[in-house]
């Protein structure tokens, strides 16, 4: 079984490789009991971020990590897919800026990406 920080990992990777812009992960436990991870992505379009939540779903179901609840809002310009401990968010970039969840969420961590993308 996978830790929390394998599976963020792996989607951070999905996102990158459909070309997704400014990815950001979050570790939020220490602030949060909703999940481990907020992985916060940007799409160029609605398309763009279909495709982004596309890939993210199909590398966690061969991970074998269920979605437990997919959310979309205003036509595409923001997904969120949830796989328990982490929270996907793949947003239009309008939608993201709008939002502004690394704000939000400010008491989070950032988990660096550099070495992993």
């Amino acid at each position: 079984m996978l830790q929390p920080k394998e599976i963020a990992v792996a989607a951070a990777k999905a996102l990158d490789a459909k070309k997704g812009m400014e990815i950001s992960l979050l570790a939020i436990s220490d602030v949060s009991t909703l999940a481990d991870y907020f992985l916060i992505c940007t799409g160029t379009s609605n398309t763009h971020v279909k495709t982004l939540c596309d890939e993210v779903e199909k590398v966690m179901d061969q991970l074998k990590e269920p979605l437990l609840h997919r959310e979309g809002h205003r036509g595409g310009s923001w997904v969120l897919l949830d796989f328990g401990c982490l929270v996907v968010h793949v947003f239009t970039e309008e939608t993201r800026k709008f939002y502004d969840l690394e704000r939000l969420w400010s008491d989070a961590t950032q988990v660096p990406l550099s070495s992993i993308l």
